[in-house]
C-alpha cells in the first residue's frame, strides 16, 4: 500500500477525481467532497478533515487514527464497520445525522459543537466520552457503555438509566428529563 505523508489537499471534488488508495499519514483535507465515495480499507493516522462532504462515505475497514473531523457534514457514516484497532477520533462543528457507531470503542472521544441527531450509539464504549454543546436528538443509546461522559452541556438526548451503564455520567439539571423519560414523571 501507497504511503502519503504531510499533503495538504484543497477542493478536490472526490466524486469525480479518485484518491489513490494509501495510507494518509499527517494529511490535511480542506473542503473536499467524499459524498458516496468508497474509501474501504484506506488508511488515515493524524488527519485532518475541515469542512469536506463525507456523506454516506463508505468506511468499510477504514483505519480512523487520531483524526480529526472539524466542521464536515458526515451524514450517514456507517463507523461501526470501520476497522476497530485503534479507532480514534473527534468531532468538532460537524453534522454528524443518521450516522452509527454500532459496537465501537470509543473511550475518551470528544463530541464537540455538533449535531449528530438520530445516530446509534448501541453497544458502544464511550467511556469518558464528552458531548460539548451536541444536539442528540433521537440518538439511540442502548447497552452504550456511557461510565463517566459528560453530557452537562449538550441537549436533546434520551438515555434509559436500565439498559445503558451510566455510573458516574455527568448531566446537566436540565436535562434530568432526558434520564428519566420512560417513566413519564412532569419535570418541572
Amino acid at each position: 500500500m501507497e504511503i502519503f505523508e504531510n499533503l495538504n489537499l484543497q477542493n478536490i471534488d472526490y466524486t469525480i477525481e479518485n484518491l489513490a488508495k494509501g495510507e494518509y499519514e499527517a494529511c490535511t483535507f480542506i473542503n473536499c467532497n467524499f459524498a458516496n465515495v468508497d474509501l474501504s480499507y484506506f488508511v488515515f493516522i493524524d488527519c485532518i478533515f475541515d469542512g469536506c462532504n463525507m456523506s454516506l462515505t463508505k468506511v468499510h475497514q477504514v483505519l480512523f487514527r487520531e483524526v480529526r473531523f472539524i466542521s464536515s457534514k458526515m451524514i450517514g457514516l456507517q463507523f461501526g464497520t470501520a476497522n476497530e484497532f485503534g479507532l480514534s477520533i473527534s468531532i468538532d462543528t460537524c453534522t454528524l445525522s443518521n450516522a452509527s457507531f454500532y459496537k465501537t470503542k470509543l473511550k475518551e472521544t470528544i463530541f464537540k459543537n455538533s449535531k449528530m441527531n438520530d445516530v446509534d450509539f448501541s453497544d458502544a464504549d464511550l467511556s469518558g466520552a464528552v458531548f460539548e454543546n451536541c444536539d442528540l436528538f433521537n440518538a439511540i443509546f442502548d447497552n452504550t457503555n456511557l461510565v463517566k461522559a459528560d453530557f452537562r452541556t449538550s441537549v436533546n438526548y434520551s438515555i434509559d438509566a436500565d439498559r445503558n451503564k451510566i455510573n458516574k455520567s455527568k448531566h446537566a439539571t436540565a436535562q434530568l428529563g432526558g434520564l428519566l423519560e420512560k417513566y413519564k414523571l412532569e419535570i418541572e
